[in-house]
C-alpha cells in the first residue's frame, strides 16, 4: 500500500485508518487503535472525525463519487467500444484497489455503508454499455464474468506492473465476450 507524505491531519488519519483497517478489517479497528497509531489522544481524532462511520464514509466517498461520475460519463458517450470501456473500467477499479481490498474482506462494511444495491447498480449500467439493453442469457453471463475477473485483477495482483497487468486483464475480459 502506498504511503502519503503528508501534514494534512485528516488526510494522516485516513491513510492511518487504510493501513490498520487493511491490517485487522474494519470491524476489529476501533478510533482508538487509529488515535494510539498515529500518537495522538481519542478526543483529537473526534476533532477530524466524529465516529469511525463518519471516517469510513470519508474514505468512500471518493470512490462512490468516481464510480457515479465514470458510468454518466460512459453512458453519455455511448456507444464505446468495448475494448475502451473494459480499459476505463479497469482503470477505475485500479484506481481505488486498496479501498475495495479492504471493503470485500469485511464484506458486513458494505452492508453498513449501504453500498451493496450501488454497486450492483454500476455494474448493471456498465453491462449494459457493454452488452446492450435486451442481451441474450449468455452474453449476461459472460459480461459478468469478464467484469467480475477484470475488477479482481485489478484489486488482486497489486505488485505487478499496471501496464502489463492492464494489457492481460483487459484482453482476458474482450475474450469473455466472444461468444463460445
Amino acid at each position: 500500500m502506498p504511503r502519503l507524505r503528508t501534514d494534512d491531519p485528516k488526510a494522516r488519519i485516513q491513510q492511518v485508518a487504510v493501513e490498520l483497517f487493511a491490517e485487522r478489517g474494519v470491524q476489529q479497528t476501533s478510533l482508538r487503535d487509529i488515535a494510539e497509531r498515529l500518537g495522538v489522544t481519542k478526543p483529537a481524532l473526534y476533532y477530524h472525525f466524529t465516529s469511525r462511520e463518519a471516517l469510513l464514509n470519508s474514505l468512500v466517498q471518493p470512490l462512490v463519487d468516481d464510480f457515479d461520475a465514470y458510468v454518466a460519463a460512459q453512458e453519455a458517450a455511448a456507444p464505446l467500444a468495448a475494448q475502451d470501456l473494459l480499459t476505463s473500467y479497469f482503470d477505475l477499479v485500479y484506481k481505488h484497489r486498496w479501498l475495495i481490498q479492504i471493503l470485500i474482506r469485511d464484506l458486513g462494511v458494505l452492508t453498513e455503508l449501504k453500498l451493496v444495491d450501488r454497486m450492483f447498480e454500476w455494474r448493471a449500467r456498465v453491462t449494459e454499455l457493454l452488452i446492450g439493453p435486451t442481451p441474450a442469457f449468455d452474453a449476461k453471463v459472460r459480461a459478468v464474468v469478464a467484469l467480475g475477473g477484470l475488477s479482481d485483477s485489478a484489486v488482486m495482483f497489486v505488485d505487478e506492473p499496471l501496464e502489463a497487468l492492464r494489457t492481460a486483464a483487459v484482453a482476458a475480459a474482450h475474450d469473455c465476450l466472444r461468444p463460445a
